[in-house]
């Protein structure tokens, strides 16, 4: 099969290019240039394009010009880029005009519509990256306390409230109060200004919105929100039981327990 893998930021589309090869599928990777920050250069057998973000029109040409038959998205694209100075294509244009509101879910199922309109499949994110799920449990030898089970139980019910809406997928809390919820920002700067405002022991909570598409946009932590989260004297990492990938998920446990965080999958 014809592949492409419209590549954002973090390492999860260098895995997926990585998972689709070995299945044997022919990769075309189209980073897109401000947001990719992982290199492809090194992998043999993928064919590499580079576009901006805001240049709809030029990536269903390179679909088109490749006979691709099907395209995962992966990778985070800060939404922000939206508001930025950026040149818009004109195809870019007519999508965002005709919008009823620019919501993540809303822009990209405009997107995938145009793609799927040319006879090219949309793949779930799953397909190539099921194995980043991870099963319910504690991962960190450090175990959350009764207050802090409290917190994350506080914390997944937010969260799910704010993914309903389709604003974000993270929630900082302590003491059963909100620090901060995620929204154009990103989950680092979430978690940076939660943390600053709980002073320490703040509760990240990551969870999948209640009607997750699995096309795009599949919550995702790795060692960077450890490091995150311990650098702004944070205390708890609970993701999402089988509905959040995590990257390099022995890194991830040793970093918690040599920064005696917790981490687990709620």
């Amino acid at each position: 099969m014809k592949a492409a893998i419209v590549a954002g930021y973090g390492t999860l589309p260098r895995i997926a290019a990585e998972n689709l090869l070995k299945k044997g599928d022919s990769v075309l990777v189209i980073a897109l240039d401000e947001a990719v920050s992982t290199g492809f250069s090194d992998i043999q057998g993928i064919s590499l394009e580079k576009i901006s973000v805001t240049q709809v029109g030029k990536l269903i040409k390179l679909l088109k010009k490749y006979e691709i038959e099907s395209v995962l998205f992966a990778g985070k694209v800060n939404k922000a880029l939206i508001f930025s100075n950026l040149k818009f294509d004109l195809l870019a244009v007519k999508v965002l005009a005709g919008l009823k509101n620019r919501k993540d879910d809303t822009i990209m199922d405009a997107i995938c519509r145009l793609i799927t309109a040319e006879g090219i499949k949309i793949m779930e994110q799953t397909e190539a990256l099921y194995s980043l799920y991870l099963p319910k449990g504690v991962y960190s030898m450090k175990q959350p306390t009764a207050e802090q089970e409290k917190d994350i139980a506080f914390g997944y019910e937010t969260a799910k409230e704010l993914g309903r809406l389709d604003i974000g997928q993270t929630v900082v809390v302590k003491n059963s109060a909100v620090m901060a919820l995620e929204a154009i920002e990103g989950t680092d700067q979430a978690i940076e200004r939660g943390c600053r405002l709980a002073k320490e022991g703040a509760v990240v909570v990551k969870c999948a919105k209640p009607s997750q598409d699995l096309r795009f946009d599949i919550p995702t932590v790795g060692i960077d929100t450890l490091k995150n989260l311990s650098d702004n004297k944070g205390a708890v990492l609970a993701v999402e039981a089988e509905s959040t990938f995590v990257v390099e998920i022995d890194k991830c446990i040793r970093f918690a327990d040599e920064h005696n965080l917790i981490f687990l999958a709620i």
